[in-house]
This record gives C-alpha cells, structure tokens and sequence, in this order.
C-alpha cells in the first residue's frame, strides 16, 4: 500500500454498488454507482491509481468477485480490504454480542456518523433494502439497533402474499406519491395519508410504517437517554419516507463511504 496514495473505497449493497475515490487529505478526487447485474463497468480508467481498495460488502460472494475482479483488471495486484465490524475502531464501540456479525455496512455507516457529527446522540435510519436503525451515543457506543423490511421490499411482499393486492415497485409508488404530493394544498398535511384506491392505500401505508417506526424509536430514546437525539436518515427510499416523516431529521447518504474513508485512513497513518 502506498502512503499518501488516494483510496478506492466500495460500498456494495443488495441493490447496487457505489464507490469513491478519496484523496490521503479526505477530499473526494471521484465517485460513481452501478446496480448489480446490468453489466456495466466503474469509469476507472482516468482515475489515478490508489494505494489500496477498501471494501464494505453486505451483497454475496458472487458480487464480492465480481468487484475483486473489476478492481484487478483496472490495477493488477491493488490490495483490496474486505472491512468487517470489529470491537472497537475508529472511536465507535459494539456493543453487539458477537461483534463481526454487524452488517459492515452499519459498522462503517456509524463510524462516517460519529466523525460527522461530533458530539451528538443520534439515532441513524437507513432505507435500503432493509431498514436499519441504529443508536449511537456521543462517546460513540453503539448500544443496538434495529432491522425491518426496507419500503420496496414491503410493498413488494404485499403484492406477492396476497391474492388481492398489486405488486407495486418503486418507480410506481414513487409516482403515487408525488401525484399526491402535488394534490396537497396545506402544508401542515404534506406527506402520505388515507386513499381512496388500492395501489395509493398501498404505498402511502407501506410509507407511514417505515415513518411511524422511525418516529417512535426516535421519542423512545430520547425518552430513555433524556438528551436530545439528532436522527440522521439515508438510503435509496429516504425521499420517501422523509415526505412522512414529522420529526425533525438531516439527510446524509454517504456515511457508509465516509466511514470506510476513515477506516482506511487509520490503517495507512
């Protein structure tokens, strides 16, 4: 690994790949996503070569290769580092019984988190695939979290386990809500509320229940902790669900790249 050298730092989820490639100093040199599947190559060829590749890696061996194989065509013998959740790193705690078995998503997600907002209880909420929650104190202990069925998948479950209801993806519902959206004249009213047809029931109930999840997790801890949580929300469905949201929250979508960032900072100082 050459010091000084920029990383390649990959976050592969289960709907798509997303990379950057950061500067030894943090700034962010280029940055790009691919899906799984589609074929399609990382646009690496003009990019200057980096020290080393780091990996957070929650889709599968098959996409684990993939991305191996696509590193090692563009910088033959570039050492790739698979990240796993450990103890302790970077100032965050896990307090997960067996610690390695956090997503390295989550692990790297929370410590780009705890470096972005100093100081800070939070309450993170990503929506992916899987909806994640996690808590994390200011003095960067995670003490637990959650996961539930990300909004696409649920409404995709309905359709499937129901004889009566549309399977609907998230290009329809994403239409539902911005037609309702536009339809909404008060302000205070914004976001999905009871409809008056099936796939409109559907997608603004699969909606609110990733809300109301997220909100009452959010009061219980603030109640149990008796200090303001701030909750940050990211993911690939947070437009959706924050059009529901009635809490106070900020959008952050790279967490997980900033934490490997980190990660791959304190291995090469």
């Amino acid at each position: 690994m050459t010091r000084g050298a920029p990383h390649l730092l990959i976050d592969a989820g289960n709907s798509r790949v997303k990379w950057a490639l950061v500067a030894a100093d943090g700034a962010q040199i280029a940055a790009g996503a691919l899906a799984h599947g589609d074929g399609d190559s990382p646009e690496w060829s003009k990019l200057p070569a980096p020290g080393g590749a780091w990996l957070s890696n929650v889709a599968g061996d098959a996409v684990a290769a993939r991305i191996a194989e696509l590193v090692r065509t563009q910088w033959p013998g570039l050492p790739l580092t698979t990240i796993r959740a450990r103890e302790r790193q970077c100032g965050v705690t896990n307090s997960y019984t067996t610690p390695h078995a956090l997503g390295s998503d989550r692990w790297a997600g929370m410590i780009g988190a705890h470096a972005a907002f100093p100081g800070e209880h939070l309450l993170i909420a990503t929506f992916g695939t899987a909806t994640t929650l996690e808590a994390l104190r200011a003095d960067g202990c995670f003490v637990g979290g959650l996961i539930a069925p990300g909004w696409s998948l649920m409404m995709r479950s309905l359709g499937e386990h129901t004889a009566q209801l549309p399977t609907l993806d998230a290009d329809a519902a994403r239409g539902l809500l911005d037609d309702d959206a536009r339809g909404t004249r008060d302000a205070a009213s914004r976001g999905p509320s009871f409809a008056t047809d099936t796939p409109r029931s559907l997608s603004a109930g699969c909606t609110l229940a990733q809300a109301g999840l997220v909100e009452r997790m959010w009061r219980d801890l603030q109640d149990e902790w008796q200090v303001p949580v701030h909750l940050v929300i990211g993911g690939g469905a947070a437009d959706e669900v924050a059009s529901a949201l009635k809490v106070p929250h900020t959008r952050h979508d790279s967490l997980v790249l900033s934490g490997l960032a980190l990660i791959a900072s304190e291995r090469d100082a």
